[in-house]
């Protein structure tokens, strides 16, 4: 062959290898309202700047008549590219080639952009749309999955991960987005679950749709699995896009500064009133966050998952800040068992890549009741506080209203290594309310009474008594416990200068292998 038909060739082999399962299985996918892998991959990254990996490699399987049907790739498209500019190394299964099962090249091809993003220092993105494992291939897929799930926890902590879910999940494949930073699910297309409806029937004898048992809403709502339900892939390349943005390139560098022109001294003055005059009245915590942060601009995280607790990414000033806040708007705020593990997980993150924290704090307590202590919630409570007191990055906490009995040391408090403890003249810190505490104290006294108008009366003075040292900041000032109170107004100024003062901070926990956080 001369050297312009070998040209040719590697040409005609290029275009064959971009077709993966054919023409027909690609409009099969559209129709489907999916993309393909590479226009998936074209849609995320900076145009034009791909770089295509291992795209002649084929399976080597002779089982079941296998030899007959090879396609280049290997349903998997890998390789790497850049994101604003900054490098990234990207998979995406290729559902028109065997769909998007997993064979044993087509592990080598993702263990191989997994182990070039871990000696480059670049995050992982992994675009799944796969039938899970390639049968006719037996162990050696089984074993492709577990070189896979190692390489994930090699990476954790050190490359941000993420996953994208576009379609099928199931089985051994949903492990390894299980092990990524964050995962995100498209509406209607995908879904994800150990073992699929039919299975679950015939085990359990429970009838349930693909939907109801792994669709987006229900691990979006209910489980927790995926941290983002978007529309469709659009939506999520732009989301990828965005919490790339606040994210370091690896463990060792610092999150992107941006220049802000959201001045820092900007006074917010409907802060000084947002608080109702009602101490069981609720507003919404993320009003306060939309008006402290640069341009009101708040990625939040886990949106529809434990409510009752609000995290996400945020600048002050420019700078990646992560949020974490207590939700009067529901349930009170209280933290209960969910909303314990999707912060703990969040501030965690958070640590291992060098992004702050701030706190904002309004919490009445735990929730009580027997389900709640059935479900764990003192080991799930103990994550939480587990990962503020292991946390070496700046934490800025900033106690709004309420900040009750153990939930109020859960919340990064002065003696779990909070660095700047801030206060609205709102807030209240104490072991518990008013009510709650008289009767404790008082209980005795008040039981003897026999004039209803008496007894009311003593319980008014004495909760009055017990608002009078509690219900206001200063006594935990006087202690030292809070830094300083502040004008609600202020907020945005006072963060933004605990924030820069800690630039330089360094923390060292003691020498160990890892810790053993309560699981």
């Amino acid at each position: 062959m001369k050297n312009q038909e070998k040209v040719a060739d590697l040409i005609e082999k290029r275009v064959q290898a971009k077709l993966g399962g054919g023409e027909k299985r690609i409009a099969s996918q559209h129709k489907k309202g999916k993309l393909t892998a590479r226009e998936r991959i074209d849609m995320l990254l900076d145009e034009g700047s791909f770089e295509e990996l291992d795209m002649f490699v084929t399976h080597r399987s002779t089982n079941f008549g296998l030899e007959r049907e090879k396609y280049m790739g290997d349903g998997v498209v890998t390789g790497h590219g850049t994101i604003d500019g900054r490098i990234v190394f990207i998979f995406a299964q290729d559902f028109t080639v065997f769909g998007g099962s997993l064979s044993e090249t087509m592990a080598q091809k993702i263990c191989k952009v997994m182990d070039m993003a871990m000696k480059m220092g670049a995050p992982i993105i992994g675009i799944n749309d796969s039938g899970g494992a390639r049968i006719q291939e037996g162990v050696t897929s089984l074993a492709g999955y577990a070189e896979i799930f190692q390489r994930n926890i090699l990476a954790s902590g050190v490359v941000p991960q993420i996953s994208a879910i576009y379609g099928p999940c199931a089985g051994g494949a949903v492990y390894s987005p299980a092990l990524t930073d964050f995962i995100l699910m498209t509406e209607q297309n995908s879904y994800m679950f150990v073992t699929g409806p039919k299975v679950v029937k015939s085990v359990t004898g429970e009838d349930i749709t693909t939907e109801d048992l792994g669709g987006a809403d229900v691990h979006a709502r209910k489980s927790g699995v995926t941290h983002f339900k978007v529309e469709n892939e659009e939506e999520g390349s732009m989301l990828i896009r965005k919490l790339i943005s606040y994210m370091p390139q690896n463990n060792l560098e610092e999150p992107p500064l941006l220049k802000s022109k959201d001045p820092i001294d900007r006074l917010e003055d409907t802060l000084n009133s947002i608080i109702p005059d009602n101490p069981n009245q609720p507003y919404d915590m993320k009003d306060v966050i939309h008006a402290i942060v640069d341009n009101g601009e708040f990625l939040e995280i886990h949106r529809h998952y434990a409510r009752n607790i609000i995290v996400g990414f945020a600048r002050f000033n420019g700078a990646s800040t992560g949020i974490v806040a207590n939700q009067p708007n529901y349930l009170a705020g209280v933290l209960d068992v969910d909303a314990s593990r999707k912060a703990a997980r969040f501030v965690r993150f958070c640590d291992a890549f060098n992004i702050p924290v701030l706190t904002l704090v309004d919490v009445p307590g735990f929730l009580p009741g027997s389900g709640q202590e059935y479900a764990g919630i003192i080991t799930n409570g103990a994550k939480l506080l587990f990962a503020y007191g292991e946390a070496t990055i700046p934490k800025v906490t900033v106690t709004i209203r309420k900040s009750y009995g153990g939930a109020h040391d859960v919340m990064s408090c002065k003696q779990l290594r909070g660095d700047f403890n801030y206060a609205w003249p709102t807030a209240e810190i104490a072991v518990m309310g008013a009510a709650g505490a008289i009767e404790v104290l008082e209980g005795k006294n008040i039981a003897a009474m026999t004039d209803p108008e008496e007894r009311k009366a003593y319980i008014a003075e004495k909760e009055n008594e017990y608002k009078d040292k509690f219900a206001n900041p200063y006594e935990a000032a006087s202690f030292g416990y809070i830094d300083d109170v502040i004008e609600p107004r202020n907020t945005r100024f006072r963060v933004i200068r605990a924030f820069e003062a800690l630039q330089t901070k360094k923390v060292l926990n003691p020498p160990r292998k890892h810790a053993n956080i309560p699981l």
